[in-house]
């Protein structure tokens, strides 16, 4: 479960937050990285370098915007051409807006629906064909508790990520027998830019300052009262891409302190 020598992962969203140390943990294991997300190109360079370095594996840097299909697309040819397989892919980019549904703006509903989920689907179009010429392949969809339970002024989010959790049943059910899974984690609020942000928005949507948003909105639906953390999910992840996890396709595993248990 812990040794990726010889594979090659793709995570998407993977300059910080969970996608970040999903690409860490895959990297201090002894697989080949392509990490994409935004931020500035100099540190992008820096973090590429730092991984390769201490790791001694080989990390590659994809731009792609996740908005556009043929650039995600690119980003899975690109892994394939660069370092000869496509062993793991991570559907992580994800972006998020807090707004009543009737003053929702279109273009936000448009962009989180392209970034959260239509990129999961050209991702995977482009991938599968090349996991089942090699015979195996998993596949991480990073879903949300928020793909099984709705929250108020989420519309986008929470329908994009409800459709990650359909596309993950879809696409386990379809290469089922081809030495691929298809699973979607779920975790509940981790301490991440996008969630910093969110705090941000709800304390100026509520009127209310940053402590109490995470006590009061934040954290309100996880019993544990605490964020999920990113070694947590890493613990997860590690078992759905290694050989253990080979029976495990089309769930959804929640990581979200009981918060969908309720």
């Amino acid at each position: 479960m812990n040794d990726l020598s010889g594979q090659v992962a793709v995570i998407t969203g993977s300059t910080s937050g969970i996608g970040l140390a999903l690409a860490r943990a895959v990297a201090a294991r002894g697989g080949d990285v392509v990490l994409n997300g935004l931020g500035d190109p100099s540190e992008i360079e820096r973090t590429r370098a730092g991984i390769e370095a201490a790791c001694g594996v080989r990390v590659r840097y994809h731009a792609a915007d996740m908005r556009r299909g043929e650039e995600v697309a690119d980003l899975v040819a690109f892994a394939k051409h660069e370092l000869g397989r496509l062993d793991v892919l991570v559907n992580n980019a994800g972006v998020q807006h807090v707004e009543a549904i009737e003053k929702f703006p279109s273009e936000k509903w448009d962009q989180i629906i392209a970034v959260n989920l239509s990129s999961a689907f050209y991702a995977i179009r482009a991938a599968v064909p090349i996991m089942k010429a090699q015979g195996r392949g998993r596949i991480v969809n990073v879903a949300s508790a928020h793909g099984l339970r709705a929250s108020p002024f989420k519309s986008a989010y929470v329908a994009a990520k409800h459709g990650v959790i359909g596309l993950t049943k879809t696409v386990a059910l379809e290469t089922a027998r081809d030495g691929i899974t298809c699973n979607a984690i779920c975790p509940g609020f981790v301490e991440t830019p996008i969630v910093e942000r969110q705090i941000a928005d709800q304390a100026r949507t509520h009127g209310i300052s940053k402590d109490r948003v995470v006590e009061e909105v934040i954290l309100a639906k996880q019993p544990t009262k605490r964020f999920v953390t990113s070694d947590e999910l890493t613990g997860l992840f590690l078992y759905l891409v290694s050989d253990l996890g080979a029976s495990a396709t089309g769930g959804s595993f929640s990581i979200d302190g009981g918060w969908t248990a309720q």
